[in-house]
């Protein structure tokens, strides 16, 4: 448990076209999100898990911008989240940059694990890339979502669902087409 993790004033639970997403904040600063895990018992009770002093509430207006983005990006609104403050404290040097440029992808676009890689200057560290992005602690607002394999492969993805979940997500904002359904 990270000092960030301890410290945390407050959580909110809430509605999206995916299901139910949560997020963490102290002060105006988003420490983290949550994807839907299940039903708003399972997102609320993992957000209280990772953020034991975390208590649900109403959030400031900075917090509470961000979850209307978060909903409005998951109805099909094109959001960015560029101007949402993130408490990157405990998270590796490394990690910080693959998110600073995960961040610059726009809805409905994608990179690759290598791509983002080449953009650090570390040719090569494809793997490590998606090693930052499976411990990405803001999903959505990090959007490592947007981010595949060579080829425009899935990749992986750690919410729950899994790939399925990170699919869904770029069909909402447009970047694959949507697949017929196979019963």
């Amino acid at each position: 448990m990270t000092a960030q993790e301890l410290e945390a004033s407050g959580f909110a639970v809430f509605d999206t076209a995916i299901g139910p997403c949560g997020l963490a904040w102290r002060g105006t600063v988003v420490i983290g999100t949550a994807l839907p895990e299940g039903s708003a018992e399972r997102t609320r009770a993992w957000l209280a898990k990772r953020f034991p002093a975390a208590v649900e509430t109403a959030p400031p207006a900075p917090v509470q911008a961000a979850v209307d983005g978060v909903i409005a990006l998951l109805n099909g609104d094109r959001r960015e989240f560029g101007e949402v403050e993130l408490d990157l404290g405990g998270v590796p040097e490394f990690n910080r940059r693959v998110y600073e440029i995960t961040r610059t992808i726009p809805p409905g676009k994608t990179l690759t694990y290598g791509e983002i890689a080449h953009r650090l200057g570390m040719p090569g560290s494809a793997q490590a890339v998606g090693q930052a992005m499976g411990h990405n602690p803001f999903p959505i607002i990090v959007p490592c979502h947007r981010v595949l394999a060579a080829g425009g492969k899935d990749g992986g993805f750690s919410a729950r669902g899994g790939v399925a979940t990170k699919r869904r997500m770029l069909v909402i904002e447009g970047a694959l087409a949507d697949e017929p359904t196979l019963f």
